[in-house]
């Protein structure tokens, strides 16, 4: 009940915090924000009960997987550093994506199988960083295990790439989108034995979503909550769709979506939460609770069966009913590779 009360309180601070912080637009945009925030609340509150209720859910045991390959986007802080110390302890060799290969050093020097660690340069926002980055990756593991797309930002002011994507489709979705195309070949090839397994790590923020297909740069009107929530959307739809591709052609890789919960991490910084820290401190999971449902997704046996599942506490997850619609993830896996350049026949090869 407290957990409850806090939370309502919280949703009530950050909803007139809203209000007044954009009393100035037009009515028709604040109603349309509105109603994305206050949802967005929503399934944060629901998030977080969901992550107090389940905690005997989000366990994992840990393998041995000597031999094998993980590439993931992110990871030198937040969730991605302890997803990246339960591969090491699980005798992986990992390829870590960063904008900063100079910033892994640290967990190369502290982390138990550091030296398996490998750092190449990555920048998500820019499709020929990300380009760059896969060729360098193949030229040393031409069979990986696992993709994990980790790597994301969340919320801020509107802001186009260079290769002109609204900046949180490019980091969160794009990005990764491009990046399983090129690395899916060498994932073919890794889940000869074993499926290999590409792992997008969404949000619960996905709820409120939808895929502005007509505008998905948002450049008409942009809500960076909104921007976000399609983002997200975006990753649970693509798992979804490409895993049945996979299927449908014998491929041995399959595509999950994890939900990690509600984390206290820098992500939160340009949220409202930023201002109420000990919210946060209180209630949200560690960075280290929140890498057990991506390590699960990477590693457990029982959901070989269910691929496109889309997870959270290491169970099933809650999904919107958009990103269940076949048509609009085939709407969206052909719109997705229109505009990083590939031919939707070719993907992955």
């Amino acid at each position: 009940m407290f957990v409850i009360t806090s939370v309502a309180i919280t949703i009530t601070a950050a909803t007139a915090i809203y209000w007044y912080v954009n009393r100035h637009k037009p009515v028709k945009h604040i109603l349309s924000e509105a109603r994305c925030f206050l949802d967005m609340q929503g399934a944060g509150a629901g998030g977080l009960i969901d992550d107090w209720i389940s905690v005997w859910w989000n366990k994992i045991e840990l393998p041995d997987a000597k031999n094998k390959i993980a590439v993931i986007t992110g990871g030198a802080r937040g969730i991605g550093t302890e997803v990246v110390r339960g591969l090491l302890q699980s005798n992986m060799t990992v390829i870590m994506g960063v904008r900063n290969p100079d910033s892994v050093k640290p967990l190369v020097e502290t982390m138990k199988n550091g030296d398996k660690i490998h750092a190449y340069k990555l920048d998500l926002e820019s499709l020929k960083s990300v380009k760059d980055f896969a060729n360098n990756v193949l030229k040393t593991f031409p069979e990986i295990d696992i993709l994990i797309n980790n790597a994301g930002i969340m919320f801020g002011d509107y802001k186009l790439t260079e290769d002109g994507f609204e900046s949180q489709l490019a980091v969160n979705y794009l990005g990764h989108f491009y990046l399983t195309h090129l690395l899916l070949p060498a994932l073919k090839k890794g889940g000869k034995v074993d499926p290999a397994r590409v792992v997008n790590v969404t949000s619960c923020g996905h709820y409120p979503g939808t895929i502005n297909f007509d505008d998905i740069n948002m450049k008409e009107h942009y809500d960076t909550t909104a921007a976000y929530a399609q983002s997200k959307l975006a990753q649970i739809m693509t798992a979804r769709f490409l895993n049945r591709r996979l299927e449908q052609n014998n491929y041995p890789v399959k595509c999950y979506s994890v939900h990690p919960g509600i984390v206290d991490t820098d992500l939160f910084e340009k949220s409202n939460f930023s201002k109420f820290p000990w919210i946060k401190k209180l209630f949200f999971k560690t960075p280290e609770k929140g890498a057990i449902s991506v390590l699960y997704a990477c590693f457990n046996n029982d959901i070989l069966k269910k691929g496109g599942l889309y997870m959270a506490n290491c169970k099933g997850g809650i999904s919107n009913r958009f990103s269940k619609n076949e048509k609009h993830q085939e709407s969206l896996f052909k719109l997705s590779c229109e505009l990083v350049g590939v031919d939707a026949e070719n993907f992955g090869n």
